[in-house]
């Protein structure tokens, strides 16, 4: 298995980044684009999950990480019920609910599957690496 040098590398980032822009063109569409607090909360717990995959892998340690794997989980699930808000207003196609669905459900599943690998590996993280 190849080392991943930088969190650019690791699908579960790379998926979460085109969740982000999925969920922001959501609002780009005029009927629902002045519904300005759900598309804050949106766009935050979106990045949310990109930028605690990105900021645990750069804490160099595994115990860290696995928090912010956590943190991005849960922001999986907020992505989730605030999909069904969208949906509820007519805000965006039941394909398209379907698809972000899918996609925040898919990249949850990856962060699971990491946690429990990162949980039960003996490589502690850079920081723990003797001189």
């Amino acid at each position: 298995m190849a080392t991943i040098e930088k969190f650019e590398d690791l699908e579960i980032w790379k998926k979460s980044r085109i969740l982000n822009q999925e969920i922001y063109l959501i609002f780009q569409a005029e009927v629902c684009s002045k519904d300005f607090s759900l598309k804050d909360q949106m766009y935050r717990s979106a990045g949310s999950i990109m930028d605690n995959i990105a900021e645990g892998f750069e804490r160099s340690g595994n115990g860290e990480f696995h928090q912010f794997l956590a943190i991005s989980k849960g922001s999986c699930g907020e992505i989730r019920s605030q999909l069904y808000r969208c949906i509820d207003r007519n805000y965006i196609t039941n394909e398209k609910f379907e698809t972000l669905v899918n996609s925040a459900l898919e990249i949850s599943k990856m962060i699971s599957n990491f946690m429990h690998y990162i949980r039960n590996s003996d490589i502690k993280g850079d920081k723990y690496k003797k001189q």
